[in-house]
């Protein structure tokens, strides 16, 4: 696992960025200046891990119901309960072997880690409909627009498989790598992107899905031990400056939206009961795999959910998210666009209803209608092109938001 130590003395924006740094202890002045040359984004599916053991995930009964989702429908989307259950075993945590694949998302590596998805990392639409469920509580429209879009994206719309990490392009695909890679959630500028939480920019490190205990400790420090609205939207200005500052090829696109979404995960999901709780520092620090190094600084053990947890009562839906996302943005507005070189900064134009000039202008109705526009139209991934999505691609991902979207308000295809 990649662990880059970042010095926040490498330039002046980023102290600004984060103050408080210059008090901290192990920061080593010899990096300043230090920057990787750019990679281009190549396959990692060489190395992925490959278990030969494929089981899916845990079968859901009568007597560890959860919400009621199964087989990719809607469940009862009242939560407040357990989870996993006493004496649902099948839900107990299972750390990940070597042949297991984990990626750069907490909540769907805490749900492989619990048999939620299936436990080697490659996962289906169904079942990511309803683990997002049954887990978190999650809505069913938002459970769905969530899959499609990995799937979409990263994975392959007709075995509607996805690698929750790296490239398993011969596990995921019908036809292997006949038609391209499917890279997984690892896949840069497709759903992961710049300016994570806790994991590098892909093109500083060539890993963008490692923990990195600095960056969860900059955010703890922002958060001051409860990672609220207020503290995560700081710190996601944060972020955004240090790798406007550091990543010579840092792109800040629509989709960079989605951020601001899994960020509002850690306060209206992770805590038990969701945001009846406190998102305290042992309740995200068991979902992100944080625990300290003993020396100041945070190591990575496997994600997983905190004991006596209760899931969120009432479901979590798109327009909720629509709502968090805006305020977070609103809180710290940043300009959308990306790099052409370090300090040479471009801005993007308009997309879609809630983007213009650069900023986010639209409501929270409009910011939800992005998450359908993301799976089902062309979307700038660099300031030189966008990700064109093929037909196919397009009309699955059209069948699937269709019904979560109908009477919206949302311009959905035809």
């Amino acid at each position: 696992m990649t662990q880059l130590i970042y010095s926040l003395a490498v330039m002046a924006q980023v102290t600004a960025a984060f103050p408080w740094v210059a008090n901290m202890p192990g920061v080593d002045s010899s990096l300043l200046g230090r920057r990787p040359a750019p990679m281009k984004r190549q396959s990692d599916q060489a190395t992925c891990p490959f278990n030969t053991n494929h089981q899916g995930a845990a079968p859901y009964s009568s007597k560890y119901p959860y919400t009621g989702a199964q087989n990719g429908l809607a469940g009862t989307q009242k939560g407040g309960i357990l989870v996993p259950a006493k004496g649902d075993t099948a839900h107990a945590f299972t750390a990940p072997g070597a042949n297991d694949i984990r990626g750069p998302c907490p909540g769907l590596n805490a749900a492989a880690n619990h048999n939620f998805l299936s436990h080697d990392g490659i996962t289906t639409f169904v079942e990511l409909v309803d683990a997002q469920q049954n887990l978190y509580n999650v809505g069913y429209d938002l459970a769905v627009s969530l899959a499609t879009l990995g799937v979409a994206l990263d994975g392959d719309v007709i075995t509607e498989k996805l690698s929750i990490g790296c490239d398993a392009t011969s596990r995921t695909s019908a036809t292997g790598d006949l038609l391209g890679d499917e890279l997984g959630l690892n896949g840069h500028n497709k759903f992961e992107g710049d300016t994570s939480l806790t994991r590098d920019d892909y093109y500083l490190t060539g890993d963008d899905h490692s923990f990195n205990g600095t960056l969860f400790g900059y955010m703890d420090a922002t958060c001051h031990g409860t990672f609220n609205r207020a503290g995560l939207a700081l710190y996601r200005s944060q972020r955004y400056a240090q790798s406007k500052a550091e990543n010579g090829n840092f792109y800040y696109g629509p989709k960079s939206l989605l951020l601001y979404g899994a960020a509002s995960f850690l306060y209206e999901l992770f805590p038990s009961l969701g945001p009846a709780g406190t998102p305290d520092l042992a309740t995200i620090a068991s979902f992100f795999g944080a625990v300290a190094d003993g020396h100041g600084g945070w190591a990575h053990v496997p994600e997983q959910i905190p004991p006596n947890w209760y899931n969120r009562v009432s479901a979590y839906t798109n327009l909720d998210v629509g709502t968090e996302i805006l305020a977070q943005y609103l809180a710290y507005p940043v300009l959308f666009g990306g790099n052409a070189g370090l300090g040479n900064f471009d801005a993007l134009g308009a997309f879609g209803g809630a983007i213009s000039g650069g900023k986010l202008t639209g409501n929270a109705a409009a910011v939800k209608c992005l998450l359908y526009q993301f799976a089902t139209e062309d979307v700038p991934s660099s300031l030189s092109g966008v990700l064109a999505l093929p037909v196919e691609v397009v009309a699955w991902a059209a069948g699937k938001l269709g019904p979560v979207f109908a009477g919206s308000g949302c311009p959905v295809v035809g």
